[in-house]
């Protein structure tokens, strides 16, 4: 499975952003897409996930909960990001990544990923 990100840039506090992750390859192997992201100087963290096949449950992580919203478009093979009211600390280099089996919110969890896009927000 091949995972391209896209979408990031720069944006002032209070804006918003789009990400896409276009899936490829054996797609129907993978359960579960999300999002991390990775700050300088810290640790590659959860931001969201999806799950691919059955009801598209969604999950997030607390600091990112009622500003972003991950969705698919299957037929697309693409998930999104949409960030919304992004503060600086938003500010990092954001990862597609994809798994098997049940939705996880651990790094190790995930088999394939993206190369990263990068998301500066500017208070």
């Amino acid at each position: 499975v091949q995972l391209q990100a896209s979408g990031g840039g720069l944006v002032q506090a209070g804006g918003s952003l789009r990400l896409s992750c276009a899936a490829s390859g054996r797609t129907f192997s993978v359960d579960v897409l999300g999002w991390f992201r990775q700050a300088p100087g810290k640790e590659r963290e959860f931001v969201a996930a999806i799950t691919w096949w059955s009801g598209g449950s969604t999950y997030y992580a607390d600091s990112v909960k009622g500003r972003f919203t991950i969705s698919r478009d299957n037929a697309k093979n693409t998930v999104y990001l949409q960030m919304n009211t992004l503060k600086p600390e938003d500010t990092a280099v954001y990862y597609c990544a994809a798994k098997r089996g049940a939705p996880g919110t651990r790094r190790s969890e995930y088999e394939y990923w993206g190369q990263g896009t990068q998301v500066t927000v500017s208070s």
